[in-house]
């Protein structure tokens, strides 16, 4: 960590990289091809700020997580599983969980909207730090059908993928 970063993280402010605030986005698509959100990725002092805008979205309950690889096509099985970079079980009422990319559910007013923030702490947009979501193969953003029950193993039964977007930086 430089000097001008430890100076950040002592303020509260977000972290930096030498080009500014780490920050990456996700372009969240249906299986369709229709866009249907973006999810953007802000790097603080304390994990990492995931803000998620979504329209035509079916109302409900649903899984929201990252997913190991990024990719999206030719199906959103290419996503692979939950990022687990730590080899944690899935679920937080699992007695070894989270996953790096498990995250609360997220709930679709009736209108197909949504508009939402979680903090994830085991995640990381800096290179070098274990969670980074720029590893070898990157990673994804998935919506799934229904909604996560924190712990079957190994996805939280969520069911079918219905939204991918591959994190890219920004």
């Amino acid at each position: 960590m430089t000097a001008e970063q430890a100076r950040r993280a002592n303020m509260g402010e977000t972290e930096m990289t030498d080009e500014g605030p780490a920050e990456a986005q996700a372009v969240l698509m249906d299986p369709e091809g229709n866009e249907v959100g973006t999810v953007s990725f802000t790097q603080t002092p304390n994990g990492v700020l995931i803000r998620a805008g979504l329209t035509n979205v079916p109302a409900g309950e649903h899984g929201f997580h990252i997913h190991e690889t990024g990719a999206c096509s030719p199906d959103f099985g290419a996503a692979g599983g939950h990022y687990a970079p730590r080899g944690n079980d899935h679920g937080a009422l699992s007695e070894n969980g989270l996953h790096a990319g498990d995250m609360p559910n997220i709930f679709v007013s009736e209108d197909g909207t949504l508009v939402t923030e979680v903090l994830n702490t085991n995640i990381s947009l800096l290179a070098d730090e274990t969670g980074t979501l720029f590893d070898e193969d990157g990673s994804a953003v998935m919506i799934h059908s229904g909604p996560d029950d924190y712990q079957s193993q190994p996805s939280g039964a969520a069911g079918d993928r219905i939204a991918c977007g591959v994190v890219e930086r920004m």
